[in-house]
């Protein structure tokens, strides 16, 4: 068992080491990413950054990921700091027929911030983006403002700007706060110990704007188009609370009352009240029939999501955005 560390909330900012930076530059860049990636990439045009994700070519998620336009040739990945080397690794294969390098950014340093996120823009000489999922950058730095209703950002920057991260903590509570938030948003990064094992409408990723059904082929897109258009998606991401201080790893199995696995553990983090929120995959049947579930032992009870799961369409929050700028 683990014990969960409780949040400060606001955090102010925080280092986050859980992510990481894979640079993907070049004169064919964006064409050998449209060809892996589920959303279109010219969606990405240096204001709107989509999710996105990479699949197996059976469907299952390699990674999940934000993509960011640095420049006319060159996109950002933001991603587990787990799935870094593997993805790069294995996107190297399709990568040697392109003119595109992809290059770990293992310089770039990650702070998270809300009420601290004013100064922090001023430091780094960027204009604070506040739609969610744009973003602003300059030569040095860019600030993501974060998907979700909690206005929150995500700076990240090289290591020699090391004075604009002085006063950001480095401790497990403040990053617990953040990753608290992540759920409460509904948002679930896939780890090194999930690579390979979910479908990305598992983890709610068309309801989040991370699947693009209008592009062309890209790896595991026919399974993935295929599950959604014939309705074959049987788990879905729930949110949920626990009252404890301590949650099995990531992966624990939720049970019904007869003990029978009926989900997993994606994600967790302790609440201001001491208990636990956390991410799952469960069957649907699930919430159909309000069936009840336990995690080592204690009861579960069911948060709503933030969103509705049904399709969102990058391509109208393009629109949309763009639009409002």
């Amino acid at each position: 068992m683990a014990t969960a560390t409780s949040p400060s909330a606001p955090f102010g900012s925080v280092r986050l080491t859980h992510l990481a930076a894979l640079d993907v530059k070049g004169a064919d860049a964006e064409k050998f990413l449209q060809g892996q990636t589920s959303t279109q990439v010219s969606l990405a045009n240096g204001l709107f950054a989509p999710l996105t994700c990479f699949c197996t070519p059976k469907g299952r998620m390699l990674a999940n990921a934000q993509l960011l336009r640095l420049g006319d040739d060159h996109f950002r990945l933001l991603l587990s700091t787990t799935l870094i080397d593997s993805l790069a690794n294995h996107l190297k294969k399709f990568a040697a027929f392109y003119q595109a390098e992809l290059t770990p950014q293992s310089g770039v340093i990650f702070v998270g911030a809300n009420d601290d996120a004013q100064t922090l823009a001023d430091q780094l000489g960027l204009a604070l983006p506040q739609q969610p999922a744009t973003h602003t950058t300059n030569a040095n730095a860019c600030v993501l403002r974060y998907p979700g209703e909690t206005p929150r950002w995500l700076f990240c920057f090289e290591a020699e700007s090391n004075g604009s991260v002085a006063a950001a903590k480095d401790d497990e509570a403040s990053r617990s706060a953040w990753q608290l938030e992540d759920i409460r948003s509904g948002l679930a990064w896939v780890t090194d110990a999930q690579q390979d094992h979910f479908l990305p409408q598992m983890l709610n990723w068309e309801a989040l704007g991370g699947i693009s059904f209008k592009k062309g082929c890209y790896t595991g897109q026919e399974v993935v188009a295929r599950a959604h258009f014939r309705g074959q998606v049987k788990k879905r991401l729930m949110r949920a609370s626990v009252k404890s201080t301590a949650l099995a790893e990531i992966g624990a199995s939720l049970v019904n009352g007869e003990d029978k696995s009926v989900g997993e553990v994606v994600a967790f983090a302790s609440s201001e009240q001491g208990s636990i929120e956390l991410l799952a995959v469960m069957s649907t049947k699930i919430a159909e029939e309000a069936t009840p579930v336990f995690l080592a032992g204690e009861p579960v009870t069911f948060l709503p999501l933030p969103y509705a799961i049904e399709r969102l369409d990058p391509e109208q929050m393009a629109i949309t955005i763009n639009g409002q700028h």
